[in-house]
Order: C-alpha cells, then structure tokens, then sequence
C-alpha cells in the first residue's frame, strides 16, 4: 500500500481530478494502461494477453460500436475473410509491383559497378595492370550496400527486399583506384591518363562509371551515388509513413507510382553524375513510399492465420526479381535502356487507380463509416455476397455511426503510451542492427583477403548473395511456424551475434596461432572459418531484418500502421547506409563498425524479451489496443505455476484495499479490516 500512499502524496487521491482524454483517439498513459481494450481473440500463439470485451457502448456515445472496431472478429468474416474473390484479387495485385521493386532496388549493382580500367591506347596489356591494381584493393567488396527490404525490404522489408541489394555488385568488384590502396604505384600509373578503356562484368557494354570516367579522382561520385538512392529511401519512408496514416494508403500508392515513373524515366536522360544522384534521390523516395504501402494493405487485407504466408510470398516475389536482373542486364546491354526497362512496368501500376480501393481496415479505424459502408458494400457486391448473410449485425451498426466525425491520428501521438513506443523503438534498433551488420558479413566473405577463386567472380558473388537470401527467408517460414514471431526473431539474433562473436575473436586467435610453425593451421584454415562465419551472419541477419518489419507491422495499431513501418525501415536505411560511408572513407573504421554491430546485437538479445507475441492476434486497430498487448514469458507456463507478473484483471482486484485500510482505522479495538475479530 505504499504505493497508494505515494501517490496520494503527489495530489494523485481520490479527490483528483481526472485527466482529460487526449483528441484523436489516444489515451494519457494511466488511463490506457487501466482502460479495457477493444477486440481481440488469442491465438495459438498465446502471446498477446488482451482482455475481454467490455460493454458496448450506445450509439452516439464518445466510442463507436466495439463490433464494428472488431475488424477481425466481425466485419472481416461478415466478408468472407480471403476466402473471397474479390480479396484473393487484391492480394494477387500487391504480389506483382514487388518484383518491380525487387528490379529497382537491386540495379545500383549493374548501373553504378566498378569496373577494371586501364589507360585508352594502352593495348591489352595493359588490362592485366589495371586487374592487379583495382582487383586486389576492391575486389572483395561485392555486396558490399545493402538494399531496403521491401521487406526491406526486405523486405523487404525489406521484408521483401535482401539486404544486398544496393550494391551486390555495384560495390563489388573491382573499384577503380582510391587515395592509398595496395599497389599505389600501379594505380599511379593508370590515373595518369585523360581517358580509359573500361572491362565491365555485369553484362552491359556501358554503365554509369564508363558514361563519365568516375575513376581516380572521381571515383568518390560513385558512392555519393548509391548514398543518394538510400537516403531518398530513408526520406521516403518516414514522410510517405505519415502521410499514409492521415489521407489513406490508396493517394500515397497511386501518387507515388506516378512520381516514380516520372523520375524513373528522367535518370536515363541524365546528362551528368549530378543530375544522375539527384533524380535517384527522387526515384528512392517514391520507390519507398510503393513499397511501403503495399506492405501494409498486405497486412491489412488478411486475416491472422494468412499474414505472414501472405508477406512472404511477396518476399520470394521480389527475390525473383533479385535473380533476373542479371538476364535483363546482359538483355539491355546498355544502363539507360536498363533503367528504363526496369521502370516502364510501374505503367501496369497505374490501373489500380480503378481496381484497388482504400483500405477498408483504415477506414473502420479512423471512424470513416461513410466511406467504409459503400466499401462493403463494393466487396459484397464483388463476391457476389447476399447481405442477409450479416449474422453479427455488421450493416446496422453501421448506419447508426454513420454521422460520427473521423479520428485520425499520427505517429507522434506514440510518445504519449507507455507500451507502444518501448516496442517501435526495440524493433528499429533490430532493424538497423541487422541490416548495418549484413555488410560487414558480406565484405569478410567476399573481402580482398579472403583468396577463393570462386568468389572473384561477379556473378559468382552476386548469386551466392541471392541464394543466402532466398535460404533466410525458407529458414524464416520454418522458424516464424514453430516458434513465432518473437521467438523466430529471438533465434537469429542470436545466430547473429554468435557468427559476430566468432568472427571477430576466434579467427584472430586463429591468425596468431597460425603464426606459429609447429600450430599446424595456415591462413587457408583462417579464410574458410571466415567464409563460414559470414554465411551464417548474413543467412541470420537478413531474416532479423526481415522479421523486425514485418513484427512492426503486426504490434503497430492500424491507425499509425504506416508511421511505425517508415520508422523501423528508416532504421534499416540508415544500417545500410554505413556500407557506402565506410566505402567513401577508403574502409577507414570497418573494424570499429563491426564491433559496434556486435555489441548491437548482444543488447537487442536482451531488449527483444521485452516484446508481445503476435501470432494468432488479431491486429491492434486503436493507439489503447496497440498498448494492451502484454509481455508473455517465452515458454508457457507450467499447469498449475502462478504467473511473474499479474494481468491487468489481477490488478484491478486490489484498487480498494487502501480504502479498506483506512476504513479500518475508524473500526473498534481488536476489529480486522473485513469486520472480523482476531483469535
């Protein structure tokens, strides 16, 4: 009870008054944590412990019917859940722009690779120098950016895009000379020359670096270009994030794929580098907000059981289109007939200005009824639908909300919860984590000092990066199915931060022992353990990745969805943001940065036992819902072993003991507080 009585101290008793609720929907934080939340079902999954339906309030009253905020429990079903035509539709037309994001989002690899130079007039023999003098400084940085997930990628995101996307091979390969590499005489001596003749390996006659001689002293405008696309990216996806929430996810889709044609089409008639970065700047920031809209009409559109097999199917989708780029490269044989043929297939996109609708999920949630009646109606009319099948009483409760002004909300109000915002946060630090630490995986695989012919090779690196990805996410289904979306997640953090640990601390124990005649180990021992390590590292980190996006978008109430999505693949934008950096300062500080990645992910460990269980849960629809969703422990509990921690039911059982203590005081000498007299 000291509680109570400090409470009662800081003029929080009885005689207080109550804080005022705040607009748009949100809670102060005492009362969302005491107030019931809306609907929801528990799972098999068991992990989110949302409590019971209270009362329904009368129509007309400060809340809506909790029926027709029960997306889910009621009007889902009333619509036949994805069992219906119309649905199995939409969801069909979210799959088919991924592989063009998948296109996009993987052409930094083919448009801006680097590759071996040598002096024009030199002759062939010249060749051979320039191999010697790029291959051996640059040759191992394949894969080096990461692209967003959609997705996200990712993801993309991103859950649907791989985190290698961004510079598989544009980073890769050969890089022209740089300040100090090895062998600074030969590239000396290839930087004394006003033009070159160029080796590219993607399959294109010509690309941006052969366009305008970013070599030697311009070689730096080739990672502004990738840093570009990213950061037009990491815009994108918070500000489209919010705008999404306020004015629909349909405008945001429909605008943007509009924009994204209109820049698209202007990088290939580029007349320059800099015009080139500033329309990828555009590009990325259109690009993020198609990417991230479809993701959350995916989720939107779904019921719980259909989520992540539906989010995945997207994933392979634009994992395909990670392994066709280098057909259509060697297809186009020129970067402006490849950049245009990557983009022209957004012109398909431009139909669902008249198939696609709102989302009727958003509407519901934000008290748009007018607009979400003649929306069902649509779906029933689609799937041809008789309306007498409205056994809950979907329709009537909805004609007397009908005059209910709307109530929408923004990601900022997140600040104000005591639950929600500890989550967001705990998933863009995943986020960023797990992206930022798939380069440096990536470089020590296909690093300068790891000698495996195999991986000299541009498409042997570029595939194999594929290949890992396209593993993670089959990994991914397995782990999500068995163990859910925490415990998955929980699983490849730590195979993460294990391949960190490892790689950084046994193979330095290796190399000193190595040393050593009579150790019997070799650098050739040290390179296969450092091969070994980074698969797995870059096998975990793209799931950690991947599944920190798609948890975001299952725990992130619908009416800051699109917020708490931009925010957790901004976070991965900025993880991916430190391959090019690192590569622009000539990989000054890579040690420094996987060390940092690796205490990351020890801490992320900690902070992921933090987060609800979402599988099987309906999805939160209001900021109160979002803040009902409980801690669990990771492993079910024992039958008949009381719980740690208390529900909230619990909670409120013990409200009045205080005011029976103090009603104690008055009671006659040797009285209890119950009434009752000692023994």
């Amino acid at each position: 009870m000291a509680i109570d009585r400090r409470r009662e101290a800081a003029g929080g008793g009885p005689g207080r008054l109550p804080p005022a609720a705040e607009e748009n929907g949100a809670l102060p934080p005492g009362d969302a944590a005491a107030s019931a939340p809306l609907g929801g079902r528990a799972g098999p999954g068991g992990g989110g412990d949302i409590q019971p339906l209270p009362a329904p309030h009368a129509a007309g009253g400060p809340h809506p019917s909790l029926l027709l905020l029960d997306y889910d429990g009621s009007v889902l079903p009333f619509l036949g859940g994805l069992g219906g035509g119309y649905q199995k539709t939409l969801v069909l037309l979210t799959w088919i722009p991924a592989l063009f994001i998948g296109f996009s989002q993987f052409s930094d690899s083919f448009l801006l690779d680097q590759p071996n130079f040598w002096c024009r007039g030199a002759g062939k023999g010249a060749e051979s120098a320039g191999v010697t003098a790029t291959g051996r400084w640059d040759g191992g940085d394949l894969a080096n950016g990461t692209s967003p997930p959609t997705t996200l990628f990712p993801a993309a995101p991103w859950g649907t895009a791989g985190p290698l996307g961004n510079g598989s091979g544009a980073d890769g390969g050969e890089a022209p000379p740089l300040p100090s590499p090895p062998d600074k005489g030969d590239n000396a001596s290839n930087c004394d020359c006003h033009a070159w003749d160029y080796g590219i390996r993607t399959g294109l006659v010509q690309n941006v670096v052969s366009k305008w001689d970013l070599v030697c002293d311009n070689a730096w405008k080739v990672h502004v270009a990738k840093f570009s696309l990213l950061v037009g990216l990491i815009f994108g996806y918070l500000i489209t994030g919010c705008v999404a929430d306020w004015f629909g996810r349909r405008p945001v889709l429909l605008f943007s794929i509009i924009f994204i044609l209109i820049f698209g089409l202007t990088v290939a008639l580029s007349v320059n580098v800099t015009m080139f970065s500033t329309l990828r700047f555009f590009e990325g920031f259109c690009l993020a907000g198609v990417t991230l809209t479809l993701y959350a009409l995916r989720i939107e559109l779904c019921p719980p059981g259909k989520r992540f097999m539906i989010t995945m199917v997207a994933s392979f989708v634009t994992t395909a289109g990670q392994f066709l780029m280098p057909g259509l490269a060697a297809l186009c044989r020129d970067w402006q007939v490849l950049q245009a043929l990557i983009i022209c297939p957004f012109l398909l996109t431009l139909l669902y200005w008249s198939i696609f609708p709102e989302s009727l999920r958003w509407l519901m949630a934000t008290h748009q009824f007018e607009s979400a009646k003649k929306l069902i109606l649509h779906f029933t009319q689609k799937n041809h639908m008789n309306p007498e099948s409205d056994i809950k009483g979907v329709m009537p409760e909805l004609e007397k909300e009908l005059s209910r002004r709307p109530r929408k909300v923004c990601i900022v109000k997140v600040v104000g919860t005591r639950n929600l915002w500890k989550n967001i946060v705990v998933l863009c630090v995943n986020s960023l984590t797990g992206f930022g630490i798939h380069h440096c995986f990536a470089r020590s695989m296909m690093g300068h000092e790891v000698k495996v012919p195999l991986l000299e090779d541009f498409y042997a690196d570029y595939y194999a990066a594929a290949g890992i990805a396209l593993a993670s996410c089959l990994a991914m289904c397995l782990a999500v199915r068995v163990l859910g979306r925490r415990g998955g997640l929980l699983l490849f953090m730590i195979l993460t931060a294990l391949a960190s640990l490892l790689q950084l601390g046994l193979l330095n124990l290796i190399g000193k022992y190595s040393q050593h005649p009579d150790s019997g180990m070799s650098d050739s021992v040290k390179d296969k353990f450092s091969i070994a390590f980074s698969i797995v590292g870059m096998f975990a980190s793209h799931a950690v990745g991947s599944l920190s996006v798609f948890f975001c978008a299952e725990i992130t109430p619908t009416v800051i969805r699109c917020g708490g999505l931009g925010l957790v693949l901004a976070s991965a934008g900025f993880g991916m943001l430190t391959a090019p950096i690192i590569e622009l300062h000539n990989q000054k500080g890579y040690f420094l940065h996987h060390v940092i990645f690796a205490c990351c992910t020890l801490i992320c460990i900690i902070c992921l036992l933090l987060l609800p269980e979402s599988r099987g849960q309906s999805l939160p629809e209001s900021i109160p819902d979002g803040e009902h969703y409980t801690r669990q422990p990771l492993l079910p509990p024992r039958r008949g072993e009381q719980p740690l921690l208390p529900t909230h039911a619990e909670l409120k059982d013990y409200s009045g003991l205080h005011d029976a203590a103090a009603a104690g005081d008055g009671l006659p000498d040797g009285a209890t507080a119950n009434g009752g007299r000692p023994m």
